[in-house]
């Protein structure tokens, strides 16, 4: 079998999708989303993508329905494909959460040199890439942005997908932009996440009782009834994976004991799901990491995907 996406060569349809007033996902099949909100006089981007090539992408569909410049870019957190792309959009301001940035000094390099070997597709065109992607602007708990007069609150309200998440509020709309903490009929990339406060950052998404959300992956989520059903099978299968791997973890059982557990119980509900297989070996291990207390996720290197990879096949 290849390892993580390597065997996933198929170009991706896009969707470009209006969730509220001036406000849209763009989404392609699994692939890394982003959302676009327009103000006044310029646009925010939500989530960079991988690579200048794919922010085009972006970049044409909001030309699509604007003209008017792009100020910010956001990022949720500091996955090289989420902010390699940041470039193309030329905005003066990069907005990310302290400990994102933290994340980028700590572990951006290795997390560029491992993702662009187990997403190769994501990274055609990598050349234009200028170098790893640093804000302009951090914040530690929130910060507001007025678009003229269309408020946007960008906030951290827990771990999940990784220490640094943050998710964008769009008060008149009453709609949410999640990054990787919210999926939709897509596997949650667990890696470097938090499985015990998960939850209770979904809790904490749900309290603003969202009209409309655009996920990390998957089908933007309109209206309450999607929305929630999308929050609930994020949970599900955060709360399988780690409920199959703890009891293994507890009685000191391998990494493959792992695997095997999480397979057993997740692939029936799951298999189906964009990117399961990608997921699965790096979601186990972070499990097992956290499940016998390594707080702080383990960096990701190009050789240690492929060490886990080969425990895994054992």
């Amino acid at each position: 079998m290849a390892f993580a996406s390597q065997g996933d060569t198929a170009e991706k349809q896009i969707s470009f999708t209006e969730i509220g007033d001036g406000l849209y996902a763009f989404t392609a099949e699994g692939d890394p989303n982003s959302g676009v909100i327009i103000g006044d006089d310029s646009v925010m981007i939500v989530e960079a993508q991988a690579t200048p090539r794919l922010a085009q992408k972006v970049i044409d569909c909001v030309r699509s329905v604007t003209d008017k410049p792009i100020s910010h870019v956001v990022l949720t957190h500091y996955h090289a494909v989420r902010v390699l792309g940041a470039s193309a959009f030329n905005a003066d301001q990069i907005i990310m959460s302290d400990a994102a940035r933290g994340m980028v000094m700590e572990r951006g390099q290795e997390d560029w040199d491992s993702e662009f070997q187990r997403f190769p597709r994501l990274f055609e065109g990598h050349e234009s890439i200028p170098g790893l992607t640093f804000p302009t602007t951090t914040f530690s708990d929130s910060m507001t942005v007025y678009l003229g007069k269309r408020k946007v609150e960008i906030k951290q309200i827990g771990r999940a997908h990784t220490a640094g998440d943050s998710v964008i509020w769009v008060p008149d709309s009453q709609t949410m932009f999640t990054g990787d903490i919210v999926e939709y009929h897509s596997a949650c990339y667990c890696g470097d996440g938090h499985f015990e406060e998960w939850g209770d950052t979904l809790d904490a998404v749900k309290a603003y009782d969202p009209q409309s959300i655009a996920p990390g992956r998957g089908d933007a989520l309109v209206g309450r009834e999607m929305v929630d059903a999308a929050l609930a099978n994020t949970r599900d299968f955060v709360d399988s994976t780690y409920n199959a791997v703890k009891p293994i973890a507890a009685k000191g059982g391998s990494l493959k004991e792992a695997w095997d557990a999480v397979r057993a119980t997740c692939d029936p509900k799951f298999k189906d799901y964009a990117i399961y297989e990608h997921c699965l070996p790096f979601n186990v291990a972070r499990a097992y990491d956290e499940a016998r207390g390594i707080t702080h996720p383990r960096i990701w290197t190009a050789e240690r995907d492929l060490e886990m990879w080969a425990q895994l096949q054992g």
